[in-house]
């Protein structure tokens, strides 16, 4: 077994798909508890930043913050946080998450001990309007 068959970000993807392109995709999570939280993968199975063309780099980053943009104008979080760990899945990919006051662990990351059980997705008109922005900011 390659690393790729055993990879989970190798695998067909188990999220909606905002937007792709030859090198990355942006799938959105919209965990119960973090609305909004996105994913910028790495298509080809690549493990570090480093491991890119500095012009991958460049484009990876782009995407991002672009990501990140679209959800500070659209759901007006406390904080984003952006995340790129890969110890459990070392496979590049970068975590926008959508922070508040209120949310199961804030002030701390989304993988410390939960402070609070809260629930609440995006509804589905939110989702797609999201969904459309971000589309419109990688497009153009």
């Amino acid at each position: 077994m390659t690393e790729e068959n055993g990879c989970l970000l190798c695998q067909p993807i188990n999220y909606p798909l905002i937007w792709r392109n030859d090198d990355f995709r942006v799938v959105l999570i919209d965990d119960q508890a973090y609305p909004g939280y996105c994913r910028v993968e790495v298509i080809k199975h690549i493990k570090e930043m480093t491991d890119l063309s500095e012009l991958k780099q460049q484009s990876l980053l782009k995407i991002v913050l672009q990501v990140e943009k679209a959800l500070r104008a659209h759901l007006n979080p406390e904080k984003i946080n952006l995340a790129c760990l890969g110890n459990i899945t070392p496979h590049l990919h970068w975590h926008i998450i959508p922070r508040y006051k209120d949310d199961n662990h804030f002030p701390a990351s989304i993988w410390s001990i939960q402070k609070r059980f809260k629930k609440d997705e995006l509804s589905e008109p939110q989702s797609q309007t999201l969904i459309k922005l971000i589309q419109e900011a990688l497009d153009g």
